[in-house]
């Protein structure tokens, strides 16, 4: 048992999963890294943790396997005796124009990115609710608001993510239980990265900031999102897009 509040991310072994893991930390939570395929990258975060101060700890679990969530959850409960904050970062893309696109691509992202996001918020709600408080966080996306061509499956997700998020946030609110949204815009990881370099300018002209964002700039507004601070804040989708979907 622990006398620190419990969070768990998602998705947590790089980009902004990794930056949310660090931030959660550093506001002195014990920090639950889940990842599914990149333990040692997942080490690395848990390490880096432990190295500031913090605690944490690692689980591996593919979000998309309804049971293996139960599992998952029902583990951290075990283990620490509650759970204060979910954090629903893990998402894949599979990116085709919609005559290209074969039914494979469409649902492995839609298992990954919404029905992962159901799945840990169907048994952690249980906990929650028990404790009469918790926050959850999923991620959504700026494209599950304005769609993007090329990313149907991926929009398609992340528009179901925020629709998720506002029917949750009603029927948890009663229970003291906070459900809010993050739309990152575009943002610099790995994934960004790999886009070409016309593509990336293209993007920019798009911002009207004119550049993208960072991890932690998306782990800033989660790390509010999950303080005492947003107490009274709950079924908001909170954009971190440099002012894309304004």
């Amino acid at each position: 048992m622990t006398e620190k509040s419990i969070a768990v991310v998602t998705g947590a072994s790089r980009g902004i999963g990794r930056a949310v893991a660090l931030e959660l930390a550093g506001r002195g939570n014990l920090t639950v890294i889940n990842y599914n395929g990149s333990a040692e990258k997942a080490e690395a975060v848990k390490k880096e943790i432990e190295a500031a101060g913090g605690e944490a700890a690692l689980f591996q679990c593919d979000v998309s396997r309804y049971e293996d969530c139960e599992a998952f959850i029902k583990q951290v409960v075990r283990d620490y005796g509650r759970l204060d904050i979910l954090v629903n970062n893990a998402g894949i893309t599979r990116d085709y124009l919609i005559m290209q696109m074969k039914e494979e691509a469409f649902d492995q992202v839609l298992e990954v990115n919404l029905k992962g996001t159901f799945n840990t918020i169907r048994f952690a709600a249980r906990q929650m609710v028990k404790q009469r408080k918790g926050r959850i966080v999923n991620m959504a996306s700026v494209v599950g608001i304005h769609g993007n061509g090329g990313q149907s499956n991926y929009s398609a997700s992340k528009a179901g993510v925020i629709g998720l998020t506002k029917s949750v946030a009603q029927e948890l609110a009663p229970r003291g239980i906070t459900v809010n949204a993050v739309a990152p815009g575009f943002i610099e990881t790995e994934m960004t990265g790999a886009l070409p370099e016309e593509v990336q300018e293209s993007a920019r002209k798009g911002i009207p900031l004119g550049t993208f964002g960072h991890p932690e700039d998306v782990a800033a507004a989660v790390g509010f999102l999950t303080s005492d601070a947003a107490g009274y804040i709950t079924g908001q989708v909170l954009c971190v897009d440099g002012g894309m979907a304004m």
